[in-house]
């Protein structure tokens, strides 16, 4: 193993295993609901805090957990949150009651937010810059792969074995990804002493739990008036946190405005907040449609998501590759274009009678355009973004990534029941009422990506470089 120590690619495994489980248990969960209501006695508001306890925690903790990482080494903090999701996956296996899962998963959203932020750190740590979107590529296609792969995974195993393997199934990746970390992933250690924040890290931490929690839950609440005051404390906390960052610029800031001085790096971090919405403004119906309307099992409902997930896999690394040669700009054009274009296609051809093989193109045309964007828009994101600040931009652009999950979520959810509320009262059936209600969702996500491409027209095309420069960004790499 110690040839492997420190290995690069040897480290992306490590870190593509620990990321890859903490965005499966983002849908994973989704698809066992049902059968989890049944297993555990539990209403569906108890259910559903299973899926929202992990999302928030994760959300409102991801920018503290980046910077832990600049302060103790982001291996350590690796290490430590793969260890708190293994064992907080096993506490969910076995949880008796429907409040003991609740209290697991939200133990298990720390896990997620400790680990989360430091793969991106240690890609940039180990890669040097000519070869870091071959890296980027598939460490987003692992993120791809993830969000689309849960509902035929969970599918699987809920038909197959039992809800509880959902979270079993964790437990020898996890443990397989610790005892890596430790083989061959370096520990890396800041140069100099830093400073912690501990009221920027309570301003954050308030803001975006209180932005998450009214999201999410503002449907449950019937977006009463607590909910929008919540809303309010959120963005007033947000406003007094940007207040704080600004006055702090010049002794280690949580958000180091410098960052949004690359146009590229701002640009990105808006496309992955629209196209986590767009994602889940897409699975969520979709997945609900398979299954209620087309009465397909679990385990069928996400063999029909799979060609997604493997079309996007296989292109991801490719298009991570070439975004180092020509850019990310185009690619992600085209990944918005097919992507929009696939869910139009699904929701034309849905109907209440739709043969389920009938989605495979539009299917296969939206992994397509997954792999085409997940990759390039990582690469671009971080292509220009000095060392010493990569845990501050990680940890922005995966905050972003998980408010942009809740958002998408809390949006689609209150159009399905909203608009199915709506077509059942005209007096038609479930099918029929259910179909209309996912032509009309399909607007948000294609709206949204048609919002992320006129983003893309902001980023600056990557100019050819002289064959000198890929040496000359080698060094600090060596260096460190």
């Amino acid at each position: 193993m110690r040839k492997w120590r420190a290995n690069p690619w040897a480290v992306l495994v490590t870190l593509s295993l620990g990321f890859f489980m903490t965005l499966l248990d983002l849908t994973i969960v989704n698809i066992a609901i049902p059968d989890m209501m049944d297993g555990l006695s539990a209403t569906l508001g108890q259910t559903l805090w299973t899926v929202s306890g992990y999302a928030l925690t994760l959300s409102a903790l991801i920018i503290t957990a980046s910077r832990l990482g600049d302060l103790r080494g982001p291996r350590n903090l690796f290490a430590v949150g793969l260890a708190v999701f293994t064992l907080a996956s096993l506490a969910c296996g076995l949880a008796p009651t429907p409040t003991a899962l609740i209290a697991a998963r939200v133990v298990q959203g720390l896990g997620a937010a400790l680990l989360t932020p430091q793969t991106m750190t240690l890609i940039v740590a180990v890669f040097p810059a000519e070869r870091r979107g071959t890296a980027m590529g598939i460490w987003g296609t692992v993120a791809g792969l993830a969000t689309l792969s849960g509902p035929t995974l969970g599918g699987f195993l809920v038909s197959a074995l039992d809800w509880r393997w959902i979270f079993f199934v964790n437990l020898p990746i996890g443990v397989a990804a610790l005892v890596l970390t430790f083989l061959v992933v370096p520990d890396i250690r800041p140069g100099r002493a830093h400073r912690f924040d501990l009221t920027g890290v309570g301003l954050a931490t308030g803001a975006l739990f209180c932005l998450a929690f009214g999201l999410q839950e503002g449907e449950s609440y019937h977006w009463g008036a607590g909910i929008w005051a919540l809303l309010a404390a959120g963005a007033t906390l947000a406003a007094a946190f940007l207040l704080h960052q600004r006055r702090r610029q010049d002794r280690e800031p949580l958000v180091p405005f410098a960052l949004f001085r690359d146009r590229n790096f701002t640009s990105m971090t808006v496309l992955v907040g629209l196209v986590s919405v767009a994602m889940l403004g897409l699975v969520l119906p979709f997945n609900l449609y398979l299954q209620s309307v087309l009465h397909l099992s679990a385990v069928k409902a996400g063999l029909v998501l799979a060609p997604s997930s493997l079309v996007s896999m296989t292109v991801g690394p490719f298009a991570g590759r070439l975004a180092d040669r020509i850019g990310g700009k185009y690619l992600l054009l085209t990944g918005l274009i097919c992507y929009a274009a696939g869910i139009i296609a699904i929701a034309c051809i849905a109907a209440p009678g739709t043969a389920w093989f009938a989605f495979l193109p539009a299917t296969l045309l939206t992994g397509l355009g997954v792999g085409c964007i997940i990759a390039p828009m990582s690469t671009e994101a971080m292509r220009n973004v000095p060392r010493h600040l990569a845990g501050a931009a990680s940890g922005v652009n995966n905050t972003v990534r998980q408010t942009g999950s809740v958002i998408g979520a809390a949006a689609v959810g209150a159009l399905v029941q909203g608009r199915l509320a709506a077509e059942l009262a005209t007096g038609k059936t479930y099918a029929a009422a259910f179909t209309a209600t996912l032509h009309t969702t399909a607007i948000l996500p294609v709206a949204v990506l048609i919002a992320g491409a006129l983003v893309c027209l902001l980023l600056r095309p990557r100019t050819a470089l002289p064959a000198a420069a890929p040496a000359a960004t080698a060094q600090p790499a060596t260096a460190a």
